[in-house]
C-alpha cells in the first residue's frame, strides 16, 4: 500500500516495520512528531522522557537488553544527549539502536543552527541522511540491520524540510524481530578506563570496516548526465540541486555520510569538469572532498548558514534573483509574535516587566516571547533549564558588587523537569537568593501539547503518577514556595514583593492551564470555570486611554474612529487580566 507521509511519520513507520519495540524522546521541533507517531503503534513502547540525556540512556538500556530501540530529538537536544552517546559508540549495540537528530537550518524555532553531522564524526558513529520520506523508511530499516551487523548505533540526520515535507511511501509489513539474548559482558558494557581503551581500538577498526561498506552502500549513488557540472549533495539539498540544474549536471547523492566513501567521491570528481558541494550549514562534505585532493566549490560560493533552497543556489551560481510579487510595503502592518488570548503567562509578565532594577533570566518556551513588546520582561535566553543557573551566577555577581540588583528566573514546567531541577539544587546548595518562577501551564506548550511528568499522563495517554512541582522544590530544600493564579495581578504583585524581600531562594509556581490545552479531568476538577466566560468593553466608560492594550492580548484592538477599545468575542476567553488593568472599570463580564 502507498501513502503520503511526512519525513517524521516515515521515520516512525520505518521503526515499526523494522521491529522496534522501544522508543524514547523529548519533544522539540522539528522532531516532535516522530515519537507522537511511534506512540500510535501498539507494538512499540513509546515514552516522553524528561530530557534527551534520559531518553538516550533509556534507549541504550533497551538495546543492551536486546531490543531494537530508537531515540529522537531536535539538534540542540543532541547536546544534552552527547554525554552517554559518545561512550555508547565505544560499547556497540546488542539490539539495534537508531539515534535521530532533526537539524534546523534557518532557525525557525531554535536558538542556534548547529550541524549535527559533526557529532557523527566526533563520536565515530555511522550516519545516514535521507532526502525524502521513502528514504526515511528505507534508511531506518537498514540502520537496524547494519547496526547489528557492524555492532554500532546509527545516527539518522534529518532537517526541517525532510521532517515536515510529504512524499509518497510504500508501506510494508512489520518484521517481528525477537529481542536478542542478554548476558553479562562487562568487557563490552562497563566502560572503566582499562576496558574503554580496548573498546577505543575496536571502534577505530569498526570505522575502517564501515568506510569500506560506504563505498558500495545503496544509499550512495552516482547519476551521470552532463559532465561540465558535477554536484555532490546529501539530504534535501540533492532535490534542491535537481531543481536548479536538472539534466545539465551529474550528481553524486550521498546518503551514507559517516564514514564518507573516499574512493567513490574521487572517482566522481575525476569524471566532471567542475564540482559543486551543496550542503546546508557546515562544510562537512566539502572538507572531506578537499582532503582527498579534489578541487571543488563549496562555502566560498554558497552560504554557510540558512537554508540552501533552489532560489539561493540559483542566485549563487548564476546571479539570478527570485522574482517576487510587487506590493505596497507601506500598507503592511507590523505584527510582533505574542501570547495567545487567555495565555496564563500574560498576567505574570505584564506585572514582572514593570519591576525596576531586576534582571530577568529566561528560558526556552512560549514564554520567551516576553522578551519583546509590550512586556520587555526577559533579559537572557540560552538553553533548556539555563534560566536558574544563569540567574544564580548573575545574582552572586550583583551581590558581590553590592549593587542590590535582584535576579528573577523564569522557566516552564516541562523545562523545569528537563534540566531546571539540577539548576535549582545548585541555587539552594550555594545559598543564592534568586526568585525563581516556574510557569506551570499543565502541559508542554511550545512543541504542541505533549505530556510531561507534571501532567499525570504518559505519551500514550495512560494515567501515571503526577509529580507535583511544589512538592519537588520543597524536597530540594526551598523554604519559600508559593503557588499562585497568574491571572490575578494583585496576587502576582504581592507574591513578587514577598520573594524579593527575602535573602534566600524562593520559588513561585504560576499554576493555570494553557488556553489551548485539551483539559483533563484533573484540570476541570482543580480550576474553576475554565475559560467559560467572555469580557466586553462598555463604550460609555471607555476613555480610549489604551492602558489595557499594554497587557498584549490579541483579542483587544483600538478603534481609531470611535477612539475606544473593543474585544473580539471569538478570541476572548475571560481570563480577566484586562479587567484588572482598566483604570475606568470599563471592562466587565458579559451578562
Amino acid at each position: 500500500m502507498k501513502k503520503l507521509m511526512t519525513g517524521d511519520e516515515a521515520i516512525a513507520r520505518g521503526a515499526y516495520e523494522a521491529g522496534v519495540t522501544y522508543a524514547s524522546a523529548y519533544p522539540g521541533t522539528p522532531s516532535t512528531e516522530i515519537l507522537e507517531n511511534l506512540a500510535t503503534y501498539k507494538e512499540i513502547y513509546a515514552e516522553w522522557a524528561p530530557n534527551e540525556k534520559v531518553a538516550m540512556e533509556s534507549a541504550i538500556g533497551a538495546s543492551v537488553a536486546g531490543a531494537r530501540s530508537m531515540v529522537s530529538m531536535k539538534h540542540v537536544g543532541m547536546n544534552v544527549a552527547a554525554d552517554p552517546m559518545f561512550t555508547w559508540a565505544y560499547m556497540g549495540v546488542n539490539g539495534g539502536n537508531v539515534i535521530v537528530t532533526a537539524d534546523e537550518p534557518g532557525m525557525f524555532s531554535s536558538q542556534n543552527e548547529q550541524d549535527n553531522r559533526n557529532y557523527a564524526k566526533a563520536a565515530k558513529i555511522a550516519m545516514l541522511e535521507p532526502s525524502d520520506s521513502q528514504e526515511c523508511i528505507d534508511m531506518v530499516k537498514a540502520a537496524y540491520e547494519l547496526g547489528e551487523k557492524f555492532d554500532t548505533p546509527f545516527i539518522i540526520r534529518m532537517t526541517t524540510r525532510v521532517c515536515h515535507s510529504k512524499s509518497i511511501v510504500e508501506l510494508k509489513d512489520r518484521a517481528e524481530v525477537p529481542a536478542k539474548e542478554w548476558s553479562k559482558n562487562p568487557a563490552k558494557y562497563v566502560c572503566l578506563p582499562a576496558i574503554a581503551r580496548n573498546l577505543r581500538a575496536k571502534l577505530e577498526k569498526r570505522m575502517e570496516t564501515l568506510a569500506e561498506y560506504s563505498e558500495t552502500s545503496e544509499f550512495n549513488r552516482v547519476e551521470m548526465g552532463d559532465t561540465k557540472i558535477g554536484v555532490i549533495a546529501s539530504g534535501v539539498c540533492y532535490y534542491y540541486a535537481k531543481e536548479v540544474f536538472g539534466e545539465n549536471a551529474s550528481y553524486l547523492k550521498l546518503g551514507f555520510t559517516n564514514p564518507l566513501p573516499a574512493n567513490l567521491i574521487k572517482d566522481f570528481c575525476y569524471k566532471v569538469d567542475k564540482v559543486y558541494i551543496l550542503e546546508e550549514n557546515d562544510p562537512y562534505i566539502e572538507e572531506f572532498v578537499k582532503q582527498q585532493g579534489c578541487d571543488c566549490i563549496g562555502k566560498e560560493l554558497f552560504p554557510s548558514y540558512g537554508e540552501l533552497t533552489p532560489d539561493v543556489i540559483r542566485a549563487c551560481v548564476t546571479g539570478e534573483q527570485p522574482k517576487l510579487m510587487e506590493y505596497d510595503k507601506t500598507k503592511l502592518i507590523g505584527r510582533a509574535p505574542t501570547f495567545c488570548a487567555g495565555c496564563p503567562h500574560r498576567g505574570l509578565f505584564y506585572r514582572l516587566g514593570k519591576r525596576k532594577d531586576i534582571m530577568i533570566s529566561g528560558d526556552i518556551g512560549c514564554y520567551t516571547l516576553a522578551a519583546g513588546k509590550p512586556y520587555q520582561a526577559m533579559d537572557s535566553t540560552v538553553c533548556m533549564g539555563a534560566s536558574i543557573s544563569i540567574g544564580h551566577g548573575a545574582q552572586r555577581t550583583f551581590n558581590a558588587e553590592g549593587k542590590g540588583r535582584r535576579v528573577v528566573t523564569v522557566l516552564g514546567d516541562s523545562t523545569f523537569f528537563h534540566t531546571g531541577i539540577n539548576s535549582l539544587i545548585n541555587t539552594v546548595y550555594n545559598k543564592s537568593n534568586t526568585v525563581n518562577i516556574i510557569l506551570d501551564n499543565r502541559i508542554t506548550g511550545m512543541t504542541g501539547h505533549q505530556n510531561n511528568p507534571g501532567t499525570g499522563y504518559t505519551a500514550k495517554g495512560e494515567e501515571t503518577t503526577l509529580i507535583k512541582i511544589e512538592d519537588l522544590v520543597r524536597a530540594i530544600g526551598v523554604k519559600h514556595v508559593y503557588v499562585i493564579n497568574p491571572n490575578n495581578l494583585q496576587e502576582v504583585d504581592d507574591t513578587l514583593d514577598k520573594c524579593l524581600a527575602l535573602d534566600e531562594p524562593s520559588v513561585i509556581i504560576t499554576r493555570w492551564p494553557c488556553v489551548l490545552k485539551k483539559f483533563s479531568k484533573e484540570d476541570r476538577g482543580e480550576f474553576d470555570n475554565l475559560f467559560a466566560t467572555k469580557n466586553k468593553v462598555d463604550p460609555e466608560k471607555c476613555v480610549g486611554c489604551r492602558l489595557c492594550l499594554k497587557a498584549g492580548c490579541p483579542a483587544m484592538s483600538y478603534d481609531k474612529t470611535a477612539k475606544k477599545v473593543t474585544i473580539n468575542r471569538a478570541q476572548c476567553v475571560g481570563c480577566d487580566v484586562c479587567t484588572q488593568v482598566c483604570p475606568k472599570d470599563a471592562i466587565a463580564k458579559e451578562d
